[in-house]
């Protein structure tokens, strides 16, 4: 973390980039927590639509306090955050109708007594009836699989059934764009497995852009559509995950190690002396790899 007197201190950021059918856009933005230290630091950042995004960095990078300041639960000290091409200030106070987040201790994000009345919460505030709470409630719990908790009592549920709550919570309000803080962690296989399969539902049937902050660079491999890499509160890269998990320097000052799937076909490609021709990112298109460029490894070199 970086103190204030750090940030004047340092060149003054020139204005981001702008990009076409962005939902949120944050501009030179930096966010300095009561006791000086700085969360993050001149950041430049954008969502497009129907996207997935990956904040890959180490711990105290500053992903989750960038993640905060998607949807107001922080305000940048200096900079701009723009949602749906609104300026993000006291004027704009329902933009959690426009990002929801998804933390990273689900226990934060559970309070009623049902599972049920969790994910009613929300749009009974927004002023629907009890009967249509109930209706959005179960069909956010459905999407997600959990339809069958909507009467357990959140205290008792798993980990992994805590999170899909979590997630049917921050879908009920019917968002653009969903931010979740490291959606994988401490979940046994099948459930990191639905959570995956929920976030690629989420763009693929429902047109939600979504950013994950996450540690999880094999995960971040397999779904998402553009990684950005978090270090000391900037974005110090950002592309797509074939050319970003293939940096594998970038990762190791980034504090970061390549995807296993990564590790194992540049390992196969060093010890048959040939070079990297094709980037896959995940288990199938490895097999497809190994097996469409088997033959052609494997011609001895004088026929």
């Amino acid at each position: 973390m970086k103190t204030l007197q750090q940030i004047h201190n340092e060149q003054v950021c020139n204005s981001c980039t702008h990009e076409g059918k962005e939902l949120i856009h944050v501009d030179c933005a930096s966010h300095i927590y009561p006791d000086g230290s700085l969360g993050i630091h001149e950041m430049c950042f954008r969502v497009l639509e129907k996207e997935i995004v990956a904040l890959c960095g180490p711990n105290g990078s500053g992903k989750s306090t960038l993640l905060e300041h998607l949807n107001g639960l922080l305000r940048p000290s200096s900079g701009n955050v723009t949602v749906m091409g609104k300026k993000l200030d006291l004027s704009h106070i329902d933009i959690w109708r426009d990002v929801g987040i998804v933390f990273q201790k689900s226990d934060d994000q559970l309070f009623a007594p049902t599972v049920l009345d969790d994910v009613m919460f929300g749009p009974i505030n927004m002023g629907l009836s009890i009967e249509q709470a109930r209706t959005e409630a179960m069909g956010a719990l459905k999407t997600v699989g959990a339809e069958k908790l909507s009467d357990k009592m959140p205290n008792y549920l798993s980990g992994g059934q805590k999170r899909l709550v979590c997630i049917a919570g921050v879908l009920v309000m019917k968002p653009r764009a969903i931010a979740m803080d490291e959606p994988t962690s401490d979940l046994d296989p099948l459930h990191a497995e639905m959570v995956e399969n929920i976030i690629l539902n989420l763009k693929n049937e429902h047109g939600l852009s979504i950013v994950i902050a996450t540690h999880d660079m094999d995960m971040a491999a397999r779904i998402s559509d553009r990684v950005c890499i978090v270090k000391d509160g900037s974005i110090i890269a950002e592309g797509k995950p074939s050319s970003i998990f293939y940096d594998k320097e970038l990762l190791e000052t980034s504090g970061l190690r390549q995807p296993k799937v990564v590790q194992i076909y540049e390992g196969i490609t060093k010890n048959l002396g040939i070079g990297l021709e094709k980037h896959p990112m995940n288990g199938d298109e490895l097999v497809k790899t190994i097996l469409s460029d088997f033959k052609v490894w494997c011609i001895p070199k004088h026929l």
